[in-house]
């Protein structure tokens, strides 16, 4: 069987999970992520979507994904039910992102959170120079027709995560195609210069 094609970033989120886990991808889209660990590395790999035709196409390709939304359904999962659970480029367009981010990490023994960088140097000069909303590769949408409700920059997430008490176990800045960039997330370039950030999450112990 042919290897499931999947984007940098997500490969790069698929080669941190470790093989034969309980997994959670939520906002798992039409489920690639899903595939290649399921098939590559032999993980129990379940899904959330909010689209249904997001849903469909996972069940026709025989995923276990349930339609979803991240900010009313997580709080119906067991604390500790996932070694793993995957939110990938989603915690922008959701209403409640803090309350999203508790259960992650409530729900899993790691999380991993990636997410468009609203401090970039091109989203800065966009403002700047033209005074309009940004546009760019991480960015893609119009103000009007974004899903984006609650734009991030690296630097508010690392503060949300010392305040919440969240471990940031690895932070990596990436590219606007999702490569890793020579740098960590947590470095004060990267704020600057990384399109995307990922990091790896856990509780904190008492």
């Amino acid at each position: 069987m042919n290897t499931p094609s999947i984007r940098v970033d997500l490969r790069l989120i698929a080669d941190m999970v470790d093989p034969d886990c309980r997994m959670l991808d939520v906002g798992c889209g039409e489920g690639g992520l899903l595939a290649y660990l399921e098939q590559e590395k032999q993980v129990d790999g379940r899904g959330m979507e909010l689209s249904m035709a997001g849903v469909n196409e996972c069940v026709r390709n025989g995923l276990a994904v349930i339609q979803g939304d991240a900010d009313t359904d997580l709080k119906d999962y067991p604390t500790d039910g996932f070694d793993w659970v995957v939110l990938s480029q989603t915690l922008q367009a959701t209403r409640r992102p803090r309350e999203v981010l508790d259960n992650l990490v409530r729900i899993s023994r790691r999380a991993v959170v990636s997410f468009p960088n609203f401090a970039h140097w091109r989203v800065r000069t966009q403002i700047l120079l033209r005074g309009r909303m940004p546009v760019t590769g991480a960015l893609p949408y119009s103000w009007y027709d974004t899903p984006n409700i609650h734009h991030c920059t690296i630097r508010d997430f690392i503060a949300t995560c010392h305040e919440e008490r969240y471990e940031i176990e690895q932070a990596v800045a990436l590219n606007g195609d999702g490569t890793p960039m020579r740098m960590a997330a947590t470095s004060a370039l990267a704020s600057l210069l990384a399109e995307q950030a990922l990091f790896v999450l856990s509780r904190k112990s008492s």
